[in-house]
């Protein structure tokens, strides 16, 4: 979101760094990076007058986002639309997580405890994992998260090699090698929460959308560790996305032509090619019209584990693209998950 200052001595921008997103500028001329915001929040939208006031829009894990002044390096607050509805609710506490994965690799993830969460109390745990993978879990509110926790459920919520904020080398370990080195990432975190006490090992869920999807996928089909999971717009048989999804450029740039790289093809659409290593129930849910991850893939995976015996359910959600937005539909899904993990993680 560049911005340029009122003079046009500055060019301002929003910098993801490591599960946070500062305001920062940079000389016109050329030159080091000012950080004018904090740490520990998300800048997500820029505006300067032109007298060369400075605003933004700002959200922090306590906070939905709100209107601030950047006065200096100060954020002095210009909107409160959420302060009523904020008092009345009880909120899961957002930490960080650092997980050292077995090369040596440091991923940031966070946790999101219950509202009454005790120390010494073992949790049923959602790992709830970010599409993209273009995208970074981070230090802003999350309603869906908070939700969960409400409702008794440890949140695990990890950036995975591929996710952005941590540079362009960690983004790009996962170029031609899809559902590798992000199931190892997300299986440390969770084990990272087991070894902490805070999550029970035999009452865990996975879920996502998109590419968090495409990730429940990937690694139910390596793990059976999983109890329940939930697999929203989702694709595992790559050769049925070439030609009918967005993403042309992606399967030729990284795997090559269908006809000449077919077992490239193969190898990252696995949990397709080899459903029979899942157990875990699996909720499928799609928006009707998708063009982004078509309805297909997820009709492909469903109708795939209804032939090998194992529990799984299809919700399509009519007329609906990629992001679902109609207002009783997020609702519905919201219920959906509660349902389907209630009935699988929660004690009787």
């Amino acid at each position: 979101q560049p911005r340029w200052s009122a003079d046009g001595r500055f060019l301002y921008f929003a910098l993801e760094e490591d599960r946070s997103v500062q305001l920062a500028r940079v000389p016109a001329s050329g030159g080091e990076v000012e950080r004018l915001t904090a740490r520990g929040q998300v800048v997500r939208e820029i505006a300067i007058a032109p007298g060369g006031h400075v605003a933004v829009l700002v959200t922090n894990p306590a906070q939905p986002a709100e209107v601030f002044a950047l006065e200096g390096k100060t954020l002095r607050p210009l909107s409160r639309q959420n302060d009523a509805l904020m008092a009345q609710l009880s909120l899961g506490a957002v930490a960080d997580l650092d997980v050292q994965v077995p090369d040596g690799t440091r991923v940031g993830a966070l946790t999101v405890t219950p509202p009454d969460f005790r120390a010494g109390k073992r949790y049923p745990t959602l790992l709830y994992i970010h599409g993209g993978p273009q995208a970074q879990d981070q230090h802003e509110f999350e309603p869906m998260a908070q939700v969960f926790a409400a409702n008794g459920y440890l949140v695990v919520q990890a950036n995975y090699r591929g996710s952005t904020g941590r540079g362009y080398a960690y983004s790009l370990t996962l170029r031609s090698d899809w559902g590798h080195y992000e199931v190892t990432d997300l299986l440390a975190s969770i084990d990272a929460v087991i070894a902490d006490g805070r999550a029970d090992p035999g009452r865990l869920g996975i879920l996502g959308w998109s590419y968090g999807g495409m990730l429940t996928n990937y690694t139910i089909a390596s793990d059976t560790r999983f109890k329940a999971a939930a697999s929203g717009a989702g694709i595992s048989n790559m050769l049925a996305g070439y030609g009918t999804d967005q993403y042309i450029s992606d399967y030729e740039l990284e795997l090559g032509m269908p006809w000449k790289s077919i077992e490239d093809y193969l190898r990252v659409s696995y949990p397709f090619f080899h459903a029979d290593r899942i157990r875990t129930p699996v909720l499928f849910m799609c928006g009707e019209k998708d063009f982004n991850v078509p309805l297909i893939n997820s009709e492909q995976m469903y109708q795939a584990l209804r032939s090998i015996g194992v529990e799984t359910q299809l919700v399509i959600y009519p007329g609906e693209f990629h992001g679902i937005s109609t207002p009783s539909y997020l609702q519905d899904r919201a219920q959906r998950y509660l349902d389907w993990f209630g009935k699988r993680l929660k004690s009787p």
